[in-house]
């Protein structure tokens, strides 16, 4: 009979617990303490393009592009918080940066395609060809649920497509889509020649017929039944008022800045409205002719990308504030993929997933000004890496999601963040 040494007695039992563990996985997570923020909304800035994280959030020394010297177009400024510093474009989020955490470590795999990389971030996963998973926004909506009956829940203002989607959740969890700031959903604004007598006569009939039929179990019928029931509720006069933005103060208007600014000041008022999540897109090519992605001379306007971001970034953090929403309200500011250090040919930059910037704001979180720590060229990690994962769980938390819990499509069972984990630090006391 052969008698195990102690140590093979160890090996075998750890070696049991990882098979129960990845034959389980969320057992893995039990013992672990589930952390939980208090935030109810999200506004979620897309920089479409690939913000790089070396000309913003995580300056380095200054290079230089006709020399093909390595490092940062501009020069870089201190902020609110000490030993944090930004680009010298960033001045007026750099006064309010004790309420920001710029996380500097968030890393992928996906460089070379704008659009997997554009699904990498908004859904955590890589593109399958078996599941279409669902965004952030559609994963939030579908945990939290509505903040209310009167808004909807998910709302984009930007660039509409399958990775903002509710991929398996279905049609119920997906957004609603907004083509301008100042008028509603396009097919929901009454046409003038349609009056209240008219709508409710429409209306009347319209419930007649679903009354008339059979109760249904289908969930793509009933689906269809609860999107009509909400488009009829946001096509009325209370909604349309929230688009109203002349009813701000100038003054604040004006802070919030142009097109973008406007768009974020919308945000604030869907979010007093009861809207869940929002995605704000800042695609806006015609300030540089490249917007973020900017390879060869796109680089050289970059500046008027950042200054705009800055201000109405800034300006949504302090408004927020002033209204007693920013605690309750994660700002989150997510692109592609970062910039590499080194200059092309042309003096812009390429694509870098290996480091880049990723910024959290509000939410009731612990801030720090910047979380995680790059080498002297903003190229590699050197302290506390960020998983797309992670960085999706952190948003769970701080929304109160359980970023361990398991979803299913059909029969296959989904990881809500892939098994990411939440940035701790960030939820101390």
């Amino acid at each position: 009979m052969i008698h195990p040494t102690r140590r093979q007695f160890l090996g075998s039992g750890i070696a049991a617990a990882g098979a129960m563990s990845l034959a389980n996985p969320a057992q893995a997570f039990a013992s672990e303490q589930l952390l939980q923020g208090k935030a109810e909304h999200v506004i979620s800035i897309w920089l479409g393009g690939g913000m790089g994280q070396i000309d913003t959030f995580d300056p380095k020394a200054k290079g230089d592009p006709k020399a093909k010297k390595a490092g940062s177009y501009y020069d870089s400024i201190d902020t609110a918080v000490k030993g944090v510093q930004v680009c010298e474009h960033l001045s007026k989020t750099a006064k309010v940066m004790d309420r920001v955490t710029a996380v500097r470590t968030v890393n992928h795999d996906v460089i070379d395609e704008h659009a997997a990389a554009t699904n990498r971030m908004h859904t955590g996963r890589a593109i399958s060809g078996t599941v279409t998973y669902p965004s952030i926004g559609s994963l939030i909506v579908h945990e939290r649920g509505p903040v209310n009956d009167s808004a909807p829940p998910y709302v984009l203002i930007g660039y509409p497509n399958v990775t903002r989607g509710p991929g398996f959740l279905g049609a119920k969890y997906g957004y609603l889509y907004l083509t301008e700031t100042g008028r509603g959903p396009a097919g929901l604004s009454r046409p003038d020649g349609i009056t209240d007598q008219r709508q409710s006569r429409r209306e009347a009939f319209l419930a007649s017929l679903k009354n008339s039929s059979e109760p249904t179990k289908i969930s793509q019928i009933e689906d269809y039944e609860a999107a009509i029931e909400q488009s009829l509720k946001l096509s009325g006069p209370e909604f349309s008022r929230v688009f109203q933005l002349d009813r701000e103060p100038a003054d604040l208007r004006n802070r919030y800045g142009g097109e973008f600014g406007q768009r974020c000041l919308l945000s604030r008022r869907l979010i007093e409205r009861g809207v869940r999540f929002i995605e704000v897109s800042h695609n806006l090519n015609f300030l540089n002719g490249a917007g973020w992605d900017v390879h060869n001379s796109g680089i050289v306007n970059q500046h008027k990308l950042i200054q705009e971001m800055d201000t109405a970034f800034s300006t949504l953090i302090t408004d927020l504030e002033e209204k007693r929403l920013l605690d309750k309200t994660l700002i989150v500011i997510t692109s592609e993929f970062g910039r590499p250090p080194e200059f092309d040919s042309g003096g812009g930059r390429g694509h870098q997933g290996s480091a880049f910037s990723c910024v959290l704001a509000g939410g009731g979180l612990s801030h720090r000004g910047a979380w995680g720590e790059t080498d002297h060229l903003s190229k590699k990690i050197v302290d506390n890496p960020v998983s797309v994962p992670d960085f999706f769980a952190t948003i769970c938390a701080c929304l109160g999601v359980d970023y361990h819990k398991y979803l299913y499509a059909g029969d296959r069972p989904v990881p809500v963040t892939d098994q990411g984990q939440p940035i701790a630090a960030l939820f101390d006391a």
